[in-house]
């Protein structure tokens, strides 16, 4: 879960991402996004992609507590951002996991505080 916010989500070299899913991701996984649902390594790669290039440059996704997991699911916090500033989204992922890899991502994004 830690490798995917640094290789997948934080990782703006569609190579690179890509080489990362094939690492991390089984074979025909899905993700789930508020905005909706992307299935395949490619059109997950393509969707981080897309979302990068919205973000200012030096942007990135890091861990903002343990990663925890039972019976094929974990679940990690994360904060993004300027990476030496603060957190301008938080969220967490969960994952089910098959065989090692992320099966099924689902990402949630905090509300905005008021």
């Amino acid at each position: 879960m830690q490798s995917n916010l640094a290789a997948v989500f934080s990782e703006a070299a569609p190579s690179a991402r890509m080489q990362a899913i094939e690492a991390l991701y089984s074979a025909a996984p899905t993700l789930y996004e508020p905005g909706g649902v992307v299935q395949g390594r490619q059109a997950i790669s393509d969707t981080v992609g897309r979302l990068l290039a919205s973000l200012p440059t030096g942007f990135a996704f890091t861990v903002a507590g343990p990663t925890v997991g039972h019976h094929d699911m974990c679940c990690v916090r994360w904060r993004g951002g300027p990476r030496d500033g603060s957190a301008l989204i938080t969220g967490s992922d969960v994952a089910q996991i098959e065989d090692g890899k992320i099966r099924a991502l689902y990402v949630f994004i905090d509300p905005a505080p008021h």
